[in-house]
């Protein structure tokens, strides 16, 4: 049972990444593969019982209960931070709010957008985290190339760009902030440390494809004209696309004043924005209304791509819960003398497991009396477990968010992004051999 937890973890992997080619859409993959794991981990009492130990007193029903419930808090976090991000998201685009930025991008020459958009990412990331940055660029990018393909090399590009600008920075990504909070690093020593590596993990792809990508892009066609009573003033445009950006920038400081996790700041600016859609909107006829309020755009949220997340999840979880994971780490702990070989190999893992418990996985298995607070594995920890999850699109939090809003396919992206991804990688592994 335990080995065919595993068996099933990867024949569902493989179902993803063959979504086109077998005709089932990959949230049902993810769906049925989260469940199944935790259903054989259900019936497997004798072998689980081997590798996990349980509290005095506590059956495995209840031991199973309760890691389901913890890990479903934290999957939840995700999903509620996703729902309401996409719909701030969907509000300033139904408000044509995005045209604030793409009037003042001109250029149509595809190395000079890919440099812009991947720079705005990798630093917006840092502030605001990869995930948000990601579903914002996205939406964008949607305005700003027609070709479909195109829009999925952007894409992929920016999934690098996402993960090495949230690996920087003490609030750019999960990881980064359980390092933070967990005492491993400073906030100052992981941008000194990683900002560099984090840097040339971008820009040796971009430069790469500098001389190989030139040409002139299309984009899409304008908006057609909406009927007067239809049309969005620019004082509306204005102040629900500032209010949007504002509000996600709050989410940051939220979480560093009151500690509660960054789904509630989410939720608060969700909140803030819904109120302000409805007062500007108030006079107005209950259809256009409609169209314009969260109640409108809320149906325009891509439910499958948050469904994903979930099963997807689900099944890393039940792989924790099991035991796995941390049999993983040990093992890699005993192979390998290098610090880094052990946190290369968990950053490429990062992109089929979750880089969430591989890290919790780590920092369990390496105590600060061993590695103490802003030593040498923690540094490369933050860098290897944020930037290595862009080698798979299902391997990071913005991968699987871009995935969803632009469709990319898995095949088509393992053929196109990985090998870059990987290169940028690497070489921001060599910069952090020679800093550290």
């Amino acid at each position: 049972m335990y080995a065919f937890m595993i068996i099933i973890f990867l024949v569902g992997y493989t179902f993803i990444a063959l979504e086109h080619n077998i005709k089932v859409d990959k949230t049902a993959s993810a769906l049925i593969t989260g469940v199944l794991c935790w259903t054989i981990l259900a019936f497997g009492k004798d072998t689980i019982l081997t590798h996990v130990t349980l509290a005095e007193g506590q059956n495995l029903a209840k031991f199973l209960e309760h890691n389901l419930l913890e890990h479903l808090g934290k999957i939840g976090e995700i999903v509620f931070f996703l729902l309401a991000a996409m719909t701030i998201v969907e509000l300033i685009d139904a408000h044509d709010g995005f045209e604030v930025i793409t009037e003042h991008i001109h250029t149509k020459n595809r190395v000079k957008l890919l440099w812009v958009i991947c720079l705005i990412t990798f630093f917006f990331s840092a502030v605001l985290d990869n995930l948000t940055t990601s579903i914002v660029i996205a939406a964008l990018l949607k305005k700003l190339i027609k070709v479909e393909e195109k829009m999925w090399f952007f894409g992929g590009m920016v999934i690098i760009a996402a993960n090495a600008g949230g690996a920087w920075s003490p609030i750019g990504d999960v990881t980064t902030i359980m390092l933070w909070t967990g005492g491993q690093l400073s906030a100052s020593t992981v941008i000194k440390s990683v900002f560099l590596p984090s840097l040339t993990c971008l820009l040796v792809p971009l430069i790469v494809l500098s001389f190989t990508k030139k040409e002139i892009l299309e984009r899409p066609p304008a908006t057609p004209q909406k009927p007067d009573e239809e049309k969005i003033t620019k004082l509306d445009q204005y102040l629900v696309f500032w209010f949007g950006i504002v509000g996600l920038l709050f989410v940051p400081v939220f979480k560093t004043f009151t500690h509660l996790p960054p789904f509630m700041g989410m939720l608060y600016s969700l909140g803030v924005m819904w109120v302000l859609t409805e007062l500007i909107h108030r006079k107005k006829s209950s259809k256009l209304k409609h169209s314009l309020s969260v109640h409108g755009v809320i149906r325009k949220i891509d439910t499958p791509s948050v469904l994903f997340f979930l099963g997807i999840l689900l099944a890393v979880a039940s792989l924790e819960t099991a035991g796995q994971l941390d049999e993983l780490a040990g093992m890699l702990n005993e192979s390998f003398d290098s610090i880094f070989s052990v946190n290369i190999i968990v950053g490429l893992l990062s992109s089929i497991v979750d880089n969430v418990p591989l890290v919790a996985g780590a920092k369990g298995m390496y105590s600060l009396d061993v590695y103490p607070k802003d030593a040498t594995f923690w540094q490369l920890l933050a860098y290897c477990a944020g930037t290595g999850g862009s080698a798979l699109i299902i391997g990071s939090a913005s991968g699987v968010a871009i995935m969803g809003i632009l469709k990319i396919n898995f095949v088509w992206y393992i053929k196109k992004i990985t090998l870059l991804a990987l290169l940028g990688y690497f070489s921001g592994v060599v910069i952090m051999y020679f800093i550290v």
